[in-house]
């Protein structure tokens, strides 16, 4: 599946990204705050490719202008979730490169996942989290209309080998379709 955006393609991830995953991925201000470690080589990045960035619903955000992967978004539907949703619920995750900062492009990625989500998948409520500290994941999810849920406080997070506090946010597909009929 390939989605579309005025300025986005998200495709599927590639073994030939592994490069252009690197580039961004090895930036230690994406990784960490993102909940997973920072990539150590172009031979790291592809095996994330092959065993993480693989599944089913996972996206290389591709900037039409650059050609290339500067980012990531994906759906974890139902138990693939990490906070536990029923088959008809996910959860959004996404990043993309410093670079790439401050143009609105994963709020635009996060809205068309959206649509697929609700329109193309028909699923009934979408979750996104951020951990403590994670202003840039908080405000996309503030412009994309999810609403504060809870919050889990001392979670260990076995990727970075640490405890976090996770913030979790909700939309649900009659939340979308109200503000969506008001644009």
């Amino acid at each position: 599946m390939i989605l579309e955006t005025k300025r986005l393609i998200l495709r599927p991830w590639q073994e030939s990204d592994a490069e252009d995953l690197y580039r961004y991925a090895s930036n230690p201000e994406i990784g960490p705050i993102a909940g997973w470690p920072v990539h150590t080589s172009v031979e790291n990045s592809l095996e994330i490719i092959r065993s993480v960035l693989s599944k089913p619903h996972t996206y290389a955000v591709v900037l039409k202008s650059e050609g290339h992967a500067v980012g990531s978004i994906g759906l974890m539907i139902g138990e693939a979730s990490h906070i536990g949703l029923s088959d008809n619920e996910a959860e959004i995750g996404y990043w993309i490169g410093v670079p790439f900062w401050g143009q609105g492009l994963i709020p635009e990625a996060v809205r068309e996942i959206i649509r697929y989500a609700f329109e193309d998948l028909n699923l009934k409520k979408l979750w996104c989290g951020c951990f403590d500290g994670n202003i840039k994941s908080k405000r996309v999810m503030e412009k994309c209309g999810f609403m504060y849920h809870h919050t889990r406080k001392d979670v260990p997070w076995p990727l970075t080998g640490d405890v976090r506090t996770i913030h979790i946010t909700c939309l649900s597909k009659e939340e979308w379709s109200e503000n969506a009929s008001k644009e």
